[in-house]
């Protein structure tokens, strides 16, 4: 891949953009956690050409609020489980909205 087609990607959520040093600069974290919560599977990053751990803008989502349960004090093992249950829930809802809105009819009132 060229830089020209990366480019076109700097929109895409789940393109690995991110080098570990950058992720965990943004994340104003260590090396070292990014590390934890892969090992968690928490999040797994994709690898360059190199072998180096590559990161997406979702990943470090997720890496981030992880980062705000242990900083609050939850283990690292119960914070990647609770981000895990949380998207889990978040990505059921949407599915759930989605199969309501589309077995709605229109002109059918909304039922309680």
């Amino acid at each position: 891949m060229t830089a020209d087609d990366s480019f076109g990607r700097l929109d895409d959520d789940d393109y690995p953009a991110y080098t570990m040093g950058r992720a965990a600069e943004m994340l104003n974290t260590t090396q070292g956690f990014l590390r934890a919560i892969g090992e968690a599977r928490l999040i797994t990053p994709l690898r360059s050409a190199g072998g180096h751990r590559r990161y997406s803008r979702y990943q470090l989502r997720i890496a981030a609020r992880a980062r705000e349960l242990v900083d609050g004090g939850t283990p690292i093992e119960a914070a990647c489980r609770i981000v895990i249950l949380e998207d889990q829930l978040e990505e059921a809802q949407r599915i759930n909205a989605e199969h309501h809105r589309d077995t709605k009819s229109p002109g059918m009132p909304p039922s309680a």
